[in-house]
């Protein structure tokens, strides 16, 4: 029998107040969940920049979560913010040397909603920072129902990864403000019926996809078999 592949997790982090009087980590259990069910075995990430290689030379694959807060726009060549964009700088740098230092590994990579995001912005790519203002005539992309329920569909790019594995069509939820405007040296494998980019990749990796989606929702039967092919990958 295969051991699970260990994945890391990024987290999220609030200061103190509120659930703590001390500073925190928190991370949705369905993020694990969905790694448990799919054949993996899920770890979580904290925001230690320098020891990002030492995580990284203990795991088979990388998933970088989704938050309520945005990319710093600097870090793409935005020069103005818009007033809706809201940071967490520790997070983002921390993530970023993760992210970068399993791109230089070839390690297999899942970017999950604000992970595609900062993805996208990790292979040269830029972002709208608000997608009302950015794009005339677009869906609801922060939906209001549960997000055990598709907000839209998704149409999936022929000659894609995702794709493969995938198919043509996804019902997928949706929870964002911002969306991938370039996915710089990257592609795109999914769109929205409004065109807003939803998924991208990079084809020159083993294995890096990101979804603007949270797919550990299992929303879709495309879900578990991006899931179940990123995992794949982890044991190549």
């Amino acid at each position: 029998m295969k051991k699970r592949p260990l994945i890391g997790l990024t987290l999220d982090a609030e200061p103190a107040g509120g659930w703590s009087k001390y500073p925190w980590y928190a991370l949705r259990q369905n993020y694990a969940d969905a790694l448990a069910a799919c054949g993996g075995l899920a770890v979580a990430l904290p925001h230690d920049a320098e020891l990002a290689g030492e995580y990284l030379d203990r795991l088979d694959g990388l998933i970088v979560t989704g938050g309520a807060f945005d990319v710093d726009p600097a870090l793409y060549g935005d020069t103005e913010t818009h007033a809706t964009v809201e940071l967490k700088a520790d997070r983002t740098t921390a993530e970023l040397a993760f992210l970068r230092g399993a791109m230089a590994r070839n390690m297999p990579v899942l970017g999950i909603c604000g992970g595609q995001q900062l993805l996208a912005v990790a292979l040269g790519g830029s972002l709208h920072q608000h997608i009302p203002d950015a794009i005339p005539g677009a869906l609801e992309h922060e939906q209001k129902t549960s997000h055990y329920e598709a907000g839209h569909g998704v149409e999936i790019l022929p000659g894609t990864k995702l794709f493969e594995i995938a198919g043509p069509v996804m019902q997928v939820n949706t929870s964002h403000h911002q969306a991938v405007k370039s996915a710089g040296r990257g592609v795109v494998n999914a769109v929205a019926p409004d065109g807003v980019i939803e998924g991208i990749e990079d084809p020159a990796m083993k294995f890096c996809i990101g979804v603007q989606w949270h797919p550990e929702y299992l929303v879709d039967a495309g879900d578990a078999a991006l899931y179940r092919a990123f995992l794949a990958a982890c044991h190549e």
